[in-house]
């Protein structure tokens, strides 16, 4: 699925978070976005997935404009084709990690029919399903949240530093999983990181400034 950001600003009151960005991420490209802290890395990928708003220019998703769709057309097309990994894990504590997992699916109506279970095996968590996440370690808790994001099958992944609170060993295995089942499922993923070693196993690397986006 072919992302396309034109031109996209963004401001808080007077103060720009971003200017002029534009960028394409091809179907099945793997794209990572670097920068300095505060320079909108974690806003961009909320913008390229219509969580949040931006003053001017365009974001469009498999030929869909975002900022013409309503929100509940936003949350659709996010259910349906869009995968999201985020640093905080943002799992469900009352639920356990095969609950967690399948939350995708259940939004969409789609039966389990032992998905959950492979993906949990492809991401190295086997046996674990039926465990809560404060059972689980860090690195542990990330892995689910990928296997969460890939479950239904989404075209594009975007991930915000899925290896930020992960120590280099654990994150390199993070990112093993991680490009392992994007590739498998043929998906793009869009990944904001200040890791080098995760920028570096990217087709490609842009650099997000206050004054845009660059190769």
């Amino acid at each position: 699925m072919t992302l396309i950001v034109s031109n996209l600003s963004k401001h808080y009151g007077e103060v720009a978070v971003f200017r002029d960005v534009s960028l394409q991420v091809a179907p099945g490209e793997f794209v990572a976005i670097v920068g300095e802290s505060g320079v909108g890395k974690s806003t961009l990928l909320n913008c390229m997935a219509g969580l949040d708003s931006w003053d001017s220019g365009s974001v469009t998703l498999a030929g869909a404009d975002l900022g013409a769709m309503s929100d509940d057309q936003r949350a659709l097309l996010r259910r349906e084709k869009v995968g999201f990994v985020f640093q905080a894990f943002h799992v469900l504590p009352h639920l356990d990690v095969a609950q967690n997992v399948a939350l995708p699916l259940l939004l969409l109506g789609q039966h389990n029919n032992g998905r959950v279970a492979q993906m949990l095996a492809d991401v190295g968590l086997h046996g674990l399903g039926a465990r809560l996440p404060q059972q689980l370690s860090g690195g542990q808790l990330q892995r689910v949240a990928i296997a969460r994001a890939l479950v239904h099958k989404p075209a594009l992944l975007l991930a915000d530093e899925p290896t930020g609170n992960l120590d280099p060993a654990t994150a390199a295995t993070v990112m093993d999983a991680l490009i392992a089942q994007t590739r498998e499922h043929g998906a793009s993923l869009v990944l904001v990181t200040h890791s080098e070693a995760a920028a570096s196993r990217a087709d490609r690397v842009l650099h997000l400034s206050n004054h845009g986006v660059t190769a």
